[in-house]
């Protein structure tokens, strides 16, 4: 099994405490469809700074799952409540050098 860090892009803020409400119901429903493939729930994303060669997308959030393959967590992450906004997911393999 391997880790793969999953990194959220875009989708609207909610704006009334409902939206957070219907909002936080579909993160807690998706990861709960995750079940053990959970490695590290992840957190929201806030402002940043960029060195070098920065990308074109700001960060918003991640998450850290196990799976078999890049093609397995890939499909975990079609479910992602940020896609329901507008938002996208990018899928990495990470490799373990420490």
């Amino acid at each position: 099994m391997g880790k793969y860090l999953l990194t959220y892009t875009g989708g609207a803020m909610a704006q009334t405490d409902e939206e957070r409400q219907a909002v936080m119901a579909a993160w807690g429903t998706w990861f709960g469809t995750l079940g053990s493939a959970i490695v590290d729930p992840g957190n929201p994303c806030g402002e940043s700074r960029s060195l070098g060669a920065a990308s074109g997308g700001s960060l918003t959030g991640y998450t850290v799952l196990s799976a078999d393959s890049l093609e397995s967590a890939t499909e975990l992450a079609k479910g992602c409540p940020v896609l329901t906004d507008g938002g996208g997911v990018e899928v990495y393999e990470t490799f373990e050098v420490m």
